[in-house]
C-alpha cells in the first residue's frame, strides 16, 4: 500500500545500494523443528536450496515463518531470510535472485512497484501483477482470500448505536454522525479520503455530505484506540490488523468497491519454480486457508499478546494438520 511503501521512489536507490553493499541477512528469529503433516516430503527436495524472504512487520513475519516451516516439512534446504527492512529491499532481493520465495500483496506490487492504478477486483488485480512480473522472472501463485487493504471500522459503542455494516450506509446517517479519524497521508492523497467520500455520495465539505470539521487527522497508531474510544465514529484501518480484534472494532464493508485489492500471494522466482515445481503444491495447501479473520487473530497474538511469529505460525499449521511438531 502506498502508506506502507511511503517514499518508495526516494528510497529505492538507497535500498538497492544497501542490498549490494551488505547483502540480505538471515532472520534473527528462530524457526522451531517440524515434521511433515499433510505437507509431505517432495521427491528430490533434499537436494534443492530455497531462500525465503519477508518484510519486517508482524503479518509478513508470520507468513514468512509459515513458508519456512512448510518448505522444511517438504524436505527443502531452506535459508530463512525473513525480516527484511522495508518493501523496497524485499522487492530488490527478489528481483536480484537473493530471495527465491516470499509473500507479496497484489496491490503493493501493482501500485507501489509498477506505478499503476489499483484494481478493486481480486482476480483482475492478481492476473495483472502475475502477467506483469513474468517478464521479471517472478511467478505469482494463486492469491489468498485475505485482503489487507484500507478500510474503516467502528468502535463498540458506535457499532451498537449506528447499526451500519457497510460504507454505503453512512450516507443514511445524520451529517453530525459522519465523523472520521484518518492519518495525514490518506487525508491528502489523490486516491484517499476525499475521492472515497465522493465515491460513496457524501462529499467532503458539503453540508449534506461530510463537513470538514468532522475529520480528525492523527498518527496512524492512534487511530485504532481513538476509534475504539469513540473520538470518531469511523476510523481508517488496515483490514487484517490485530488491533481490530483486540479493541473489538467492527469493519465496514467496502460494498461499492472503492479500495484496491491487496490480497497476499506466494511469489516464487520462475527459475526456482522450474527447478522445484513441488513448491507450488506446498502452497496450494496453505494459501486458501489464509482469510482476513485468521490473519487478524494471528497478528493479534504477535502484536497484542507478544508471541513469537514462528511459534504462532507453527501452532496454526499444526492445528490445521499441515505439519506436525516433533515428539519431545
Amino acid at each position: 500500500m502506498s502508506r506502507r511503501t511511503r517514499l518508495l521512489a526516494a528510497a529505492a536507490a538507497a535500498s538497492a545500494a544497501l542490498l549490494a553493499a551488505c547483502g540480505l541477512q538471515p532472520a534473527t528469529g528462530y524457526v522451531p523443528a517440524v515434521e511433515p503433516g499433510s505437507i509431505a516430503p517432495v521427491d528430490g527436495a533434499e537436494d534443492l536450496a530455497v531462500t525465503v524472504g519477508s518484510k519486517n512487520f508482524s503479518e509478513q513475519l508470520i507468513l514468512g515463518k509459515i513458508a519456512v516451516i512448510a518448505l522444511r516439512a517438504a524436505g527443502f534446504q531452506v535459508t530463512d531470510s525473513t525480516n527484511i527492512p522495508g518493501s523496497v529491499a524485499s522487492r530488490e532481493g527478489h528481483l536480484a535472485g537473493d530471495i527465491d520465495m516470499g509473500w507479496e500483496y497484489t496491490g503493493t506490487a501493482w501500485v507501489a512497484y509498477m506505478g499503476q492504478t489499483g484494481i478493486p477486483d481480486r482476480e483482475q488485480q492478481w492476473r495483472a501483477v502475475r502477467d506483469a512480473d513474468l517478464g521479471n522472472g517472478l511467478t505469482w501463485l494463486p492469491p489468498a482470500p485475505m485482503n489487507n487493504t484500507y478500510g474503516f471500522a467502528m468502535g463498540p459503542d458506535a457499532a451498537a448505536k449506528l447499526g451500519v455494516g457497510a460504507l454505503s450506509q453512512v450516507k443514511d446517517l445524520p451529517a453530525e454522525e459522519r465523523t472520521f479519524c484518518v492519518e495525514s497521508e490518506f487525508r491528502s492523497r489523490d486516491d484517499g479520503l476525499e475521492p472515497m467520500l465522493e465515491h460513496y455520495g457524501i462529499p467532503l465539505g458539503d453540508p449534506a455530505g461530510v463537513p470538514a470539521e468532522n475529520i480528525k487527522v492523527m498518527d496512524t497508531g492512534a487511530i485504532y484506540a481513538a476509534t475504539a474510544a469513540g473520538e470518531c465514529n469511523f476510523g481508517e484501518i488496515f483490514t487484517t490488523d490485530g488491533r481490530i480484534l483486540a479493541l473489538d472494532l467492527t469493519v465496514l464493508e467496502d460494498d461499492a468497491r472503492y479500495f484496491p485489492s491487496y490480497n497476499v500471494a506466494p511469489v516464487v522466482r520462475t527459475d526456482a519454480l522450474d527447478e522445484a515445481p513441488g513448491i507450488a503444491a506446498v502452497f496450494e495447501q496453505i494459501t486458501p486457508l489464509l482469510t482476513d479473520e485468521l490473519l487478524i487473530d494471528l497478528n493479534a497474538r504477535v502484536d497484542v499478546e507478544g508471541e513469537e511469529p514462528a511459534d504462532v505460525a507453527l501452532d496454526w499449521m499444526v492445528s490445521e494438520g499441515l505439519v506436525t511438531a516433533p515428539a519431545s
